[in-house]
């Protein structure tokens, strides 16, 4: 399983961080305040171009896959069961290419 953070940096690029998966990380275990839970399994093509995040929010993939790119030429694909928490919501954003992705935003 991917977990990690898709952040704006002091560059105005997005960057990733991974995160501790540790059963001890603070997020695990432990509950987090959410305002909403949205599923989709939309075509959603809109989202090929250099985009940012619309709020705060984890991506959780259910099936299918995407591949995040970001300014550095750094691409990750994320596949079913990975997940990442996309707060890049300034600067250059982030490309997204879906295939069959089905995924789950929790909006922070």
């Amino acid at each position: 399983m991917q977990f990690c953070r898709m952040y704006s940096g002091a560059d105005g690029k997005s960057h990733f961080e991974e995160l501790d998966q540790d059963a001890a990380s603070k997020l695990f275990s432990n509950s987090l305040p959410v305002k909403a839970l949205v599923f989709k399994n939309d075509e959603n093509r809109d989202i090929l171009g250099w985009h940012n995040a619309p709020r705060r929010q984890w991506c959780i993939t259910l099936s299918g896959s995407v591949e995040i790119g970001i300014g550095d030429g750094t691409v990750k694909r994320f596949g079913p069961g990975d997940v990442f928490l996309a707060e890049d919501v300034t600067g250059q954003g982030h490309t997204a290419l879906p295939k069959d992705w089905v995924r789950a935003f929790v909006h922070l």
